[in-house]
């Protein structure tokens, strides 16, 4: 099981974008993920009448390492880390480390 999944809330804990928030778009593979507003790049683009593209330079988001990144818990407003917990039924949920609230509890 994933401990960051497609839509969830992280904080960025190292780097250049230190203390971001953002949301997680997608998972590149099990390392790496691209965060909403977080690590964003210069890209220069050629033009592809193809697709339809004009060229020029574009603002991209590119992908972080998860170990830079930490799931935001809304009870402490602060970075949490995560752990997977077996429930009596044989489920697998996620949960915070700090206070061992379940992550997709709402």
């Amino acid at each position: 099981m994933e401990k960051l999944k497609k839509g969830d809330d992280v904080i960025v804990t190292t780097g250049r974008d230190k203390g971001k928030r953002g949301t997680v778009l997608r998972r590149i593979d099990d390392g790496h993920v691209v965060v909403e507003g977080v690590n964003r790049v210069k890209k220069h683009v050629r033009p592809n009448p193809m697709k339809g593209q004009t060229g020029g330079i574009v603002d991209k988001e590119m992908p972080i390492h998860v170990s830079n990144v930490a799931l935001f818990n809304p009870q402490t407003k602060q970075a949490d880390r995560v752990g997977i917990k077996v429930l009596p039924d044989g489920r697998r949920v996620r949960v915070f480390k700090s206070n061992g609230e379940m992550v997709d509890a709402k």
